[in-house]
């Protein structure tokens, strides 16, 4: 794929960024792209592998050599044709995807991957630039109904799916906008909001009928959705944060990560009276306890606000600042990262545990006391946890936003009223594989995403997704011609 020696001949040119003190006055994204020529070099990079390790590392089973060749060629249209055949929202992985795919690349094995994500984004641009994208509409209606609930990446792909399959999709949302945690949830700055409502006309014109302020359970009858659809897609997430219950959580100025990127995401995108519940960091002391990516969406809105400073906790050790590509690739390894957030300002601690939140007089979160901690296996090799005796100490705190994951999806309500098996983690319980897949304990009722897998990657939203609506469909039809 590319050109056979590519991989000698041209350097890794990745994207690069506009400088931190200019990004950090706006919410627009900032990345700056290459040119076609660039790109098309990028692509050229890409190995004629025996096995093609980054289709093992994307979860979406990207065909990435294919439409490396193309990109080379600058064939865009094809690009994307084979961009799309495994993934409906390139959009949105090119975006905010970690990326396992160059992790796997070989060519990483030397620290140089190719440029997967970067091209990936690109063909998708392009691609709406050039306007290849089109509604797909079915050839036939199927007369079978299906509701999907939660309209994040896994309800998003599963309805796009099902509707091309010919059947009628209607999607239910509790927020007041389509799109899950990609609407509110993460920062403008990383994923600007005209993806989404540009894909959703897409959907709209194919026939996906979308339902704002529907929160199954509450303002609509649970029972009402089982009676009148055919199939029930269950794809809300997993939205219960993970709490740190210590001495002084109930003073002001303690929020879940979520609140607080919401509200803020709120404002941005100009919701009406979405001020009013604005948490704002201007001239706070503000600390992020958790370190993943939710954290450094923390950060970025925090220096955005105009924070007065910006610490970073994570209970874990600092990790290595380089893997051991012989024993981890073409693996996930856990090595440093810096997300451009964190570049554009705080201080990062490792290894510190939270003890107490300190308030003043008023009720007002004012401090929080720390501890050093240290990890060592114990005799059967697991990974135990001590406070450093003596380690203790206090930091200035005005806001604290706890950024320490999701533990399962909300089950009050809608999981309440079915009585759907749940696993041992407190998520939907559906297998993957099999006659019997993603089908909860419910029949007709299908679970896919975090609310089955429990908190993850976009890319695996998507992936679950797709395989949910091939087993609807199948279940309603007795087979089916969508991709798996």
């Amino acid at each position: 794929m590319g050109k056979p020696t590519g991989f000698m001949e041209y350097p890794r040119q990745d994207v690069s960024y506009q400088p931190a003190s200019d990004r950090i006055t706006h919410y627009n994204e900032f990345t700056i792209g290459l040119s076609d020529d660039e790109l098309s070099l990028q692509g050229a990079r890409c190995m004629d592998c025996g096995i093609p390790f980054c289709h093992q590392g994307c979860p979406v089973n990207n065909i990435i050599p294919d439409w490396n060749d193309l990109v080379y060629h600058q064939d865009w249209q094809a690009a994307s044709d084979v961009l799309h055949s495994t993934n409906n929202f390139p959009e949105f992985t090119g975006r905010i995807c970690p990326a396992p795919c160059q992790e796997a690349c070989t060519l990483n094995l030397q620290d140089a991957p190719v440029t997967i994500k970067n091209i990936e984004l690109s063909i998708v641009e392009k691609a709406w630039e050039a306007g290849y994208i089109q509604p797909q509409l079915a050839k036939r209606k199927s007369g079978k109904r299906v509701a999907v609930v939660g309209s994040g990446p896994a309800g998003l792909a599963a309805a796009q799916q099902l509707v091309r399959a010919g059947h009628t999709v209607h999607v239910f949302e509790r927020q007041d906008d389509i799109g899950g945690l990609l609407r509110y949830g993460i920062p403008d700055f990383k994923l600007d909001k005209k993806s989404i409502n540009r894909r959703l006309g897409q959907m709209k014109a194919e026939g996906v009928r979308f339902h704002v302020n529907t929160h199954i359970g509450v303002n609509y009858p649970t029972q009402r959705l089982v009676d009148e659809f055919d199939a029930v897609v269950l794809a809300g997430g997993a939205e219960q944060p993970r709490d740190l219950p210590m001495p002084g959580r109930e003073l002001n100025g303690i929020h879940f990560a979520m609140d607080f990127l919401r509200a803020n995401s709120k404002v941005v995108q100009g919701v009406p009276g979405a001020e009013a519940d604005l948490i704002s960091a201007e001239d706070k002391h503000v600390v992020v306890i958790g370190g993943g990516d939710t954290g450094s969406d923390c950060i970025g809105t925090s220096n955005r606000h105009g924070a007065k400073s910006i610490t970073q906790l994570e209970i874990l050790p600092q990790p290595p600042e380089k893997e051991d590509k012989g024993t981890v690739w073409p693996y996930w390894p856990n090595k440093m990262r810096t997300s451009s957030s964190q570049e554009e300002g705080c201080e990062r601690m490792w290894c510190v545990a939270t003890k107490e939140f300190i308030g003043d007089d008023n009720g007002n979160l004012k401090a929080i006391r720390c501890i050093k901690v240290e990890w060592a296996k114990d005799d059967a090799g697991n990974w135990q946890m001590s406070e450093v005796e003596g380690s203790e100490f206090e930091l200035q705190a005005d806001l604290v936003t706890l950024a320490m994951g999701f533990v399962h999806p909300v089950h009050e309500g809608m999981l309440q009223d079915l009585s759907v098996e749940l696993d041992g983690h407190g998520n939907v319980t559906a297998d993957t594989e099999g006659g019997g897949a993603y089908k909860t304990s419910i029949d007709g009722v299908f679970a896919a995403g975090d609310m089955r897998r429990g908190q993850s990657l976009v890319v695996w939203a998507i992936r679950e997704g797709r395989q949910c609506a091939r087993a609807v469909d199948e279940y309603l039809m007795g087979s089916s011609e969508l991709p798996r």
